[in-house]
């Protein structure tokens, strides 16, 4: 890897921190494309290289797997949607639908005993939404899931 790449990294990394700590913030591609020190549309290229997803579209998914934190906490859907700096409830919900394979209203309303019973680190890691399913990354990650589903499957069967 060369310097420049290595450097315009570190530059995306940035941005990439810019939207995991400000998700709840009105952001837009050309705030996060100043954080890296780039053009929006070259950002937009070097991001997705580099992720494998959108800047808009990471961004998503962060206010989506925070909300989903706050819908098991009781929040009504219309309180998450706009805590998590989602201006719209209908696309809030769309969204929402699309990365997690159910409506927000209903993810609410299920039951989340066995991720309450999980350590954090892995209830982040089973409930992070995904474009690939709900739950299933693929990589090194895919063995500590496999590993979780039978935690998540001892929980539950502690619950009842």
């Amino acid at each position: 890897m060369t310097p420049q790449e290595l450097a315009n990294l570190a530059h995306l990394r940035r941005a990439r921190d810019l939207i995991d700590r400000d998700f709840a913030l009105p952001l837009d591609v050309p705030t996060m494309a100043s954080k890296a020190l780039m053009s929006p549309a070259h950002f937009s290229r070097q991001f997705r290289a580099a992720y494998g997803e959108t800047p808009y579209s990471y961004l998503m998914t962060r206010r989506i797997e925070r909300s989903m934190a706050l819908l098991r906490a009781g929040i009504s859907v219309t309180d998450a949607c706009m805590a998590v700096g989602c201006t719209s409830l209908g696309s809030f919900s769309s969204r929402f639908t699309e990365l997690v394979g159910e409506p927000p209203s209903v993810y609410r309303l299920r039951e989340h005993s066995a991720v309450e019973a999980m350590p954090g680190c892995l209830a982040r890691l089973t409930t992070r939404p995904s474009r690939r399913g709900f739950g299933t990354p693929s990589g090194p990650a895919a063995g500590a899931v496999e590993q979780v589903s039978r935690i998540r499957e001892a929980a539950l069967t502690a619950a009842e």
